[in-house]
């Protein structure tokens, strides 16, 4: 597999979150002159471990003792050393054998410390398979909240139930956290109203590399959402908030998409923010849903950005209805 097909297949057809919108519910028959029902599609869900039980996980050394993992559902990051491995992020259940392959590759030291960056299933769904003894799961408080309890999403029209137990974080914060781990400080930022209402940042700080969550979607529209609290303003303060941390030779981890950068970031911030100044105009000088997307205000990204599951109106149609 080339690398170019592994990265769209390792941050997109798996991602859960990352499928676009809009499947449709008939299919039409072989004569082509009636339509016929289709088979249910697949939710989310049950695309990420359709998924997960056969996509490889790629393994990219950013530090001596930290190295990126991309296979389905988010980019996960692992830390190695002798205080026992922090992995960042967990997949899909089903992913969960060859992610603890992966990791037992990276050094002879037990899972110790998983952190989860937000609530949503794509990042969360292996909680519990890797929840082995011994291992602490930490998130934002709200990351808890979530998942003990059945949430919907509603852009994407799916209901899940709640989360087993084995699958909470069992230490939360509200604001910051910071441990100390394999030499290392690493910082926990609360970013509010972002991505979800759930969103952490995690800063490796000797290291000097950041795991941005979901607030950053590298290479093209992000989704929002809005049903749990995320917001374009937020996302934006998010990517303020990891910028400030970033210097010219941080290695920042986007939720999804490639390895990304302080520039990178930056470029991606400067879209959004342009991007809501335009929709925010249309809607308070009184412009329906329908018009903001007519008028085209994302058309001068659209090559760059426009290349990933949601649509230009589909982006267009988060920022309006979050602003």
């Amino acid at each position: 597999m080339r690398r170019r097909d592994f990265l769209k297949q390792a941050g997109w057809a798996g991602a859960g979150l990352a499928f676009a919108a809009g499947s449709r519910g008939f299919a039409f028959s072989a004569n082509g002159q009636s339509p016929s029902p289709a088979a249910p599609p697949l939710d989310r869900l049950q695309q990420l471990r359709a998924a997960g039980a056969t996509t490889p996980i790629q393994v990219t050394k950013l530090r001596d003792t930290l190295f990126l993992l991309q296979g389905v559902g988010g980019n996960m990051v692992a830390q190695t050393g002798p205080d026992g491995k922090l992995l960042v992020d967990s997949s899909a259940a089903t992913a969960a054998s060859r992610l603890k392959d992966t990791l037992g590759k990276l050094g002879p030291h037990p899972l110790k410390l998983l952190i989860n960056t937000h609530w949503h299933f794509d990042h969360t769904d292996g909680n519990a398979a890797m929840h082995d003894p011994g291992v602490l799961i930490i998130a934002h408080e709200n990351t808890r909240k979530r998942l003990s309890t059945p949430q919907e999403i509603q852009f994407f029209h799916l209901n899940l139930p709640a989360s087993p137990t084995s699958s909470l974080p069992q230490e939360t914060f509200t604001d910051t956290e910071k441990v100390f781990v394999n030499n290392d400080e690493v910082d926990l930022g609360y970013m509010p109203e972002a991505h979800t209402d759930t969103d952490i940042y995690i800063h490796f700080v000797n290291g000097n590399v950041i795991h941005a969550g979901d607030i950053f979607f590298n290479g093209f529209y992000p989704f929002i959402d809005a049903g749990t609290g995320g917001t374009i303003n937020g996302m934006i303060r998010a990517a303020d908030a990891c910028l400030a941390l970033a210097d010219d030779k941080t290695k920042i981890v986007p939720g999804h998409g490639p390895l990304g950068d302080k520039d990178a970031l930056q470029k991606y911030r400067d879209m959004m923010a342009t991007i809501a100044t335009r929709v925010e105009k249309l809607k308070t000088s009184g412009q329906t849903l329908d018009q903001a997307i007519a008028a085209k205000p994302t058309a001068n990204f659209d090559a760059v950005w426009g290349k990933g599951s949601l649509t230009p109106d589909q982006f267009v149609t988060l920022v309006y209805s979050t602003l």
